[in-house]
Order: C-alpha cells, then sequence, then structure tokens
C-alpha cells in the first residue's frame, strides 16, 4: 500500500482542516488506518485510527470530541476531520497502515505516508 496525504495548510486557532489519505492497493479495505502526528522536537504520537470495516475508531484523549476519522474504502481514502483546532495541533500529521485490527503503536504500522504540515496559529 502507498500512502499519499493531503490537506494541511495554516488555520487560525478554532479553524477547521480535513485532511486526506489517498491509499494504491486493491487490499485498502484489510487495512486499520491511523493518523500520527510529529511536532518539532518531539516524537511521533498516535492520534486516531479505524478498522478496516470503518465501524471502530479510536482516538488520543486530547483530540476526543474535535477530530474524527472516517474512510471511504470504495475511494480507498481515510479522512481526518479536525475542528476546533488549538496551537498545540500544529504538528506534521501522517497516515500509517497497519495489518492489525486495533493497532495504535507506531510500531504496528509498516506503511506511511510523507506527512502533511498543519499549523495553527494563536
Amino acid at each position: 500500500v502507498q500512502l499519499v496525504e493531503s490537506g494541511g495548510g495554516l488555520v487560525q486557532a478554532g479553524g477547521s482542516l480535513r485532511l486526506s489519505c489517498a491509499a494504491s492497493g486493491r487490499t485498502f479495505s484489510s487495512f486499520t488506518m491511523g493518523w500520527f502526528r510529529q511536532a518539532p522536537g518531539k516524537e511521533r504520537e498516535f492520534v486516531a485510527f479505524i478498522s478496516g470495516s470503518g465501524v471502530s475508531t479510536r482516538y488520543k484523549d486530547s483530540v476526543k470530541g474535535r477530530f474524527t476519522i472516517s474512510r471511504d474504502n470504495a475511494k480507498n481514502t481515510v479522512y481526518l476531520q479536525m475542528n476546533s483546532l488549538k496551537p498545540e495541533d500544529t504538528a506534521v500529521y501522517y497516515c500509517a497502515a497497519a495489518p492489525l485490527f486495533g493497532a495504535y503503536r507506531i510500531g504496528e504500522y509498516d506503511c506511511w505516508g510523507q506527512g502533511t504540515q498543519v499549523t495553527v496559529s494563536s
């Protein structure tokens, strides 16, 4: 699976962005898809995942109620809708694919996109 993210940019605090991650390959629906982020000087961290069917999701506590992960298996695309953005959400956001159900650890993901920058100004 190859992954390409898009949708990042500069937004003011309180604003919204929607990230997209387009995947190649015919087995997209079999993968758990995750979003991670890495801020300058910090380690990459889990943000959200969605199961292959789209039924199960999980979020980092600090984004619950603000971010929504979804997927369209017909379009081989996973999304991250980000609302009420805060300056601390500033980071490079990566999508990733894992063959395991419910994966949320970085080491469980074996395919990564190149990342898209999200900058939230105060």
